[in-house]
């Protein structure tokens, strides 16, 4: 157990280090199919896709690893700090006459001090009381913020009505 969480920690700060050297290829740009990414990623954990009222594929320009890697990050740590009650919401957005596509993970967990929004995007920053036993070194959501920007986008982090959190990313149509 202890080899894979430290093959994962290599993992995540190799890929840190790509996202941050601007230079650096990331992989193929193509059409993805958010809509099926989340499909496939909910249903490896349980967690409930919610599609609007008229659901189809959402497509947005991106490196399909990449964008599996973001919304596997965020429902990791969904499972990680909330329950099982775990909500995905994917919802096609117009701002400012551009096509946008809006992903939200939202848990029932503890939620996140309006203070520290910003910086549990921080590398290495955790929410003061996680503890190892949790798991985790505070990669998780410097990645995703890192993989929204080289995608374009933003990434924020919000209560949710009834308790929890609820981070929210847009993307790009």
């Amino acid at each position: 157990r202890r080899v894979g969480e430290l093959d994962q920690l290599i993992d995540e700060i190799l890929l840190a280090s790509r996202l941050d050297a601007k230079e650096a290829d990331i992989g193929t740009v193509e059409s993805v199919d958010l809509t099926g990414l989340a499909s496939e990623e909910c249903a490896r954990i349980d967690a409930a896709l919610e599609l609007g009222d008229t659901p189809h594929s959402l497509i947005v320009p991106g490196v399909a690893k990449l964008l599996r890697r973001l919304l596997r990050n965020l429902l990791e740590n969904a499972r990680r700090y909330g329950t099982s009650d775990i909500q995905v919401q994917l919802t096609p957005v117009t701002e400012n006459g551009h096509a946008w596509v809006s992903l939200s993970v939202c848990d029932r967990g503890p939620g996140v001090p309006p203070e520290l929004r910003e910086r549990i995007f921080e590398p290495f920053y955790r929410l003061p009381g996680a503890s190892e036993r949790e798991g985790g070194v505070g990669l998780g959501l410097s990645l995703v913020r890192s993989i929204v920007q080289r995608h374009g986008g933003s990434v924020r982090c919000e209560d949710r009505e009834g308790g929890g959190a609820r981070f929210v990313v847009m993307l790009p149509a």
